[in-house]
């Protein structure tokens, strides 16, 4: 099911502190400190007014299906001080505040939400989109590793909030690849196979067989 992006408007400052809300209370029966005061998580009020700045900016995105508010991402090109250095700033868009209703979860929202963030990349021409993700969940780790970003680093000691690993992705990764390109004449292994197939039982050997 693909979900429709829109680009966020004031009115939906509601629904993304919601999902923040939601998701944290859902992390929080799982043992993750993300997002809760005792995790040094942003306060909601901060969080909702950090929000409304890139509302207005037009950085936020919300993913609905039938026209149902199904997650949101906000993307630009900042992030907190010493995490990303100039240059890596300079050549990328940085992906904040990703949250998906757990009502639509297993519907890969995610994944949409990512394939824009790459999509507004390609648009300004940056090479990489990057993320910083809440450094002591592993499960958000091993997502973003699935997804096909890589760890860049986990931040040093200059970098003080909760949010210091750093993952990247290629923003051309995310094109469709072009198909190889073989040399006339090339016997591939269906051609091969083919060939064997027409010999004789006698001259076909054991590694035939098996292989």
């Amino acid at each position: 099911m693909k979900p429709h992006l829109r680009r966020a408007d004031i009115g939906d400052l509601g629904t993304v502190t919601r999902l923040r809300l939601q998701r944290t209370n859902w992390l929080a029966a799982r043992g993750s400190d993300q997002w809760t005061r005792a995790g040094r998580g942003l306060p909601i009020e901060l969080f909702a007014r950090s929000v409304a700045r890139a509302v207005r900016a037009g950085e936020t995105w919300i993913a609905e299906i039938d026209g149902e508010p199904a997650g949101t991402i906000t993307v630009n090109n900042r992030a907190d001080e010493g995490l990303w250095s100039p240059g890596e700033l300079a050549d990328a868009v940085i992906v904040h505040y990703m949250i998906v209703d757990l009502r639509f979860a297993g519907n890969h929202i995610g994944e949409a939400l990512l394939a824009h963030a790459a999509e507004l990349a390609r648009t300004a021409h940056r090479g990489w989109v990057r993320l910083d993700a809440w450094t002591t969940n592993q499960g958000l780790h091993d997502y973003y590793l699935r997804n096909g970003f890589t760890l860049a680093r986990i931040a040093g000691p200059e970098a003080t909030g909760p949010s210091r690993a750093l993952f990247e992705r290629r923003t051309a990764s995310w094109l469709p690849q072009p198909a190889a390109i073989l040399p006339t004449g090339y016997q591939g292994p269906i051609q091969l196979h083919a060939r064997r197939a027409q010999l004789p039982s006698a001259l076909t050997t054991h590694r035939d067989v098996v292989g």
